[in-house]
């Protein structure tokens, strides 16, 4: 019982890291080309950056090819 209760945090923390990651790559394209759409929601946000994909760092230009985006 206590293994289980052990390595459910750990997974939960690894399944985390990958969306972390990701907005970890995005997060300054989104408050220099996305600051007005900011609060209306993640499908506005992806739009955008979409728009932008051009001026997009590499590091959030990836994570969006990664994604199918």
């Amino acid at each position: 019982m206590t293994k289980i209760l052990f390595i459910i945090p750990l997974v939960l923390m690894a399944t985390a890291a990958p969306a972390q990651q990701g907005h970890d790559a995005c997060a300054r394209d989104v408050s220099r080309f996305c600051r007005a759409q900011m609060q209306e929601g993640d499908q506005i946000i992806l739009a955008c950056l979409k728009q932008n994909r051009a001026r997009l760092s590499k590091a959030c230009q990836q994570m969006l090819a990664s994604h199918g985006q």
